[in-house]
């Protein structure tokens, strides 16, 4: 009697599971369905295909250009990325500040040697221990570029943000400044590389941003809804920092209690009017001008970052930014604060797995005799499967499109560990934004870096 109650119990609980998750897929394969329609268009219209660039020669930029790098423990890597930066960047023009903290000297001895062999970099020593945040050492880069304007009478054209482990393009400053004329920010792809230490971990941020960046992005910027910067490869016009600073009242135009400050800004471009355009441009060998990195290879980093990222941009992006009136822009923002419901349904779909396996093991031994699917039940396991079968298809295709096929069919797999990242980073989001309701500061809660694609060489596919 108690396992009849228990069994029954159980299929009941597996069919609200299955309902629930069925209908929240559906709605997401209708939403994947409306991107890509869209997407199709363009191509089918010849619009969102890469542009073909050609810097001038000898390189030279319109106005002064800052980047800001900021760093807390990136001994490792921001060697290799300034070392990068000075040898294919030339241009007088350029300014690379470089944020390190007192109590990291390690990092402070990197940007210090690289900067011996450049003048363009310009160390920037944070005026209390790390971390603090990472927009707080970027308002502290900006307030060192706004001395610096004042000591050469110069102020800079714009702005452009890049991360301790980038790996930058040749072309990249001169295609920036070029695409500049026509915008307010400029957002440049971002490709996560593909290196045999971290092909499954670190693989499937190769997946998202292939289809990110090859689809989602280019819908955005045809429907000139706001576009999220990535906080890397992303420029600014001077003027418009500026603005964003004195909408906030703050002295520079980072948020300092953001966990994704850079998502924030490129939202902002849009709330003060500006004009944004994500970039997708082919260099003289056919090459996508874009920032390469090596994102997270180990469970806990990713999973560290991922939370980070939900955090920010769902929770605290609802409650700090919070919503338009624009239809389009509604629908984008709703896709960008999906993250903890995607969670919860994922969660909802996988506890489906042990509850049918009770179930069917239940039946086949006599215990349990459970009634036939209903109608809409049925309707939903067919939806169901038909977009977990579209979704694998169009994810790997995009893969394809990046990395070749042999990265394509390993996204297939790779899905299965997107999703389980994303369930335990939900988890840790969740928990996290609870404890930042309890009175918890935020703090700089970044991604250790072992590599960078410079040292890569043997190991890239």
């Amino acid at each position: 009697m108690i396992l009849s109650t228990l069994l029954a119990a159980t299929d009941v609980a597996a069919r609200e599971l299955l309902l629930f998750a069925g209908i929240w897929m559906a709605v997401g394969l209708l939403d994947e369905l409306a991107i890509e329609g869209l997407w199709s268009g363009l191509k089918l219209r010849g619009r969102g295909r890469a542009l073909r660039f050609t810097p001038p020669a000898p390189q030279r930029l319109r106005g002064e250009c800052a980047v800001l790098i900021p760093c807390w423990q990136e001994a490792n890597v921001i060697g290799a990325t300034l070392r990068r930066c000075i040898a294919v960047w030339r241009h007088a023009e350029l300014r690379i500040f470089v944020g390190h903290y007192p109590n990291d000297v390690a990092t402070g001895r990197a940007v210090a040697e690289v900067a011996r062999l450049d003048a363009r970099i310009v160390p920037v020593l944070m005026p209390s221990p790390g971390p603090t945040t990472k927009a707080d050492c970027l308002n502290a880069l900006y307030a060192a570029m706004e001395e610096c304007e004042r000591d050469r009478d110069r102020r800079m054209r714009f702005v452009l943000l890049h991360d301790a482990e980038d790996f930058v393009h040749a072309d990249a400053l001169d295609l920036i400044d070029d695409r500049l004329d026509r915008a307010d920010y400029v957002q440049l792809p971002v490709v996560p590389e593909m290196h045999r230490a971290g092909r499954w971990i670190g693989g499937h941020y190769g997946d998202e941003f292939a289809e990110n960046h090859l689809k989602n992005m280019v819908v955005r910027d045809w429907l000139r809804t706001s576009l999220p910067a990535a906080g890397v490869g992303c420029a600014f016009k001077r003027q418009l920092l500026g603005e964003i600073a004195k909408f906030r009242k703050l002295p520079g135009p980072f948020a300092p209690t953001a966990l994704t400050e850079d998502y924030e800004l490129g939202l902002l471009v849009s709330e003060l009017g500006g004009r944004s355009r994500f970039v997708r441009a082919l260099d003289g060998q056919g090459q996508l001008i874009a920032t390469r990195e090596c994102f997270p290879d180990r469970l806990e980093a990713a999973i560290r970052q991922k939370a980070r990222w939900l955090h920010g941009i769902a929770f605290q992006g609802w409650e700090r930014i919070g919503w338009t009136r624009r239809p389009a822009e509604i629908w984008m923002r709703l896709r960008d604060r999906r993250g903890p419901l995607v969670v919860i349904v994922l969660l909802a779909a996988y506890l489906q797995i042990p509850l049918w396996a009770l179930l069917l093991a239940a039946q086949a031994a006599g215990f349990h005799q459970p009634p036939p699917l209903n109608a809409t039940l049925t309707a939903v396991v067919w939806v169901g499967m038909a977009g977990l079968l579209w979704r694998l298809f169009t994810r790997a295709a995009f893969a394809t499109a990046q990395y070749g096929w042999r990265e394509g069919l390993r996204s297939l797999p790779r899905q299965l560990i997107g999703n389980y990242i994303a369930i335990l980073a939900g988890q840790r989001a969740f928990a996290d934004y609870a404890a930042s309701l309890r009175g918890k500061p935020v703090m700089w809660d970044k991604t250790d870096h072992r590599h960078h694609p410079a040292d890569l060489a043997d190991g890239l596919s």
